[in-house]
């Protein structure tokens, strides 16, 4: 039985019980985007339950109400954690911006279509020069991609205008060369003790022929899944920089092994 409360992430309740998804879904009819697979993966695994229920126009109750027959036991006296983005004052980089420094990216109908922009995304990233701000056009706060380019130096904001329509913006203050600073981290001191710590229970997959975002996505689900006495060896083609915050985020060790510029091993397990 899995004891929930207002901060639970809803990833961790649809993990525990899959027919918690409808069940989520008939309390809103703002939650039906959870039945797209891409938009699940971003949204619940950084959504609680009190987040969920303000985006829904719903209470934490009603939640805690639909979740329980499902065999969910209920905290209610857990204090609820506020979310830091939430009366965030309108930071300098876009009050000082000029709107031709603006490059303005709509994802709403990547996502419609049940792909995922991510690719999209990291090709404006790359193309974005210093001091300009790309602007994302949503229909929910992408958390998890703040994130992840928060740890390689972006300045974001997120502004609801709506409840379908969301802008975030993201500042390139500085030139960034992530794989430089990864170099730096030698991300492979200890692999052969590692990987003979491993011998016997590794679990393997090649994502070298598969388009992004699918790496990405496919070492994830991997990870869903591996038992902790085990380890995750990953052959790619290049150091994987938007995975890394995420490993950490999840607390996830890893070591990385560059043979040649096209050829890559990754070591992935928990301490």
């Amino acid at each position: 039985m899995m004891t929930i409360n207002a901060n639970t992430k809803i990833a961790s309740i649809l993990k525990h019980n899959s027919e918690a998804l409808e069940t989520i879904i008939s309390i809103s009819p703002k939650f039906t985007k959870l039945r797209n697979p891409i938009l699940r993966k971003v949204i619940a695994a950084r959504t609680s339950i009190a987040m969920a229920s303000k985006l829904g126009g719903c209470s934490v109750d009603d939640f805690f109400k639909k979740l329980q027959p499902l065999g969910f036991e209920i905290d209610t006296a857990t204090v609820i954690m506020e979310n830091e983005n939430e009366n965030k004052p309108v930071p300098a980089f876009i009050k000082n911006i000029t709107a031709d420094k603006i490059i303005e990216l709509d994802v709403r109908p990547v996502i419609e279509s049940g792909k995922d922009p991510l690719d999209i995304i990291v090709k404006k990233v790359k193309a974005l020069e210093t001091g300009n701000i790309l602007k994302i056009i949503n229909s929910f706060e992408p958390t998890p991609l703040m994130h992840l380019l928060g740890k390689q130096g972006f300045q974001s904001y997120s502004e609801t205008i709506n409840d379908d329509l969301v802008n975030t913006f993201f500042y390139k203050k500085s030139i960034i060369n992530i794989i430089a600073e990864n170099k730096e981290n030698d991300y492979s001191k200890g692999w052969d003790e590692i990987l003979n710590r491993f011998d016997g229970k590794l679990e393997t997959i090649d994502v070298r022929p598969l388009e992004m975002p699918l790496p990405m996505h496919t070492i994830l689900e991997a990870l869903e899944s591996l038992p902790n006495d085990k380890a995750l060896f990953v052959y790619h083609k290049r150091i994987p920089v938007f995975l890394l915050p995420e490993l950490e985020e999840q607390q996830f060790s890893y070591r990385i092994k560059e043979i040649s510029d096209a050829k890559v091993h990754l070591l992935i397990y928990k301490n």
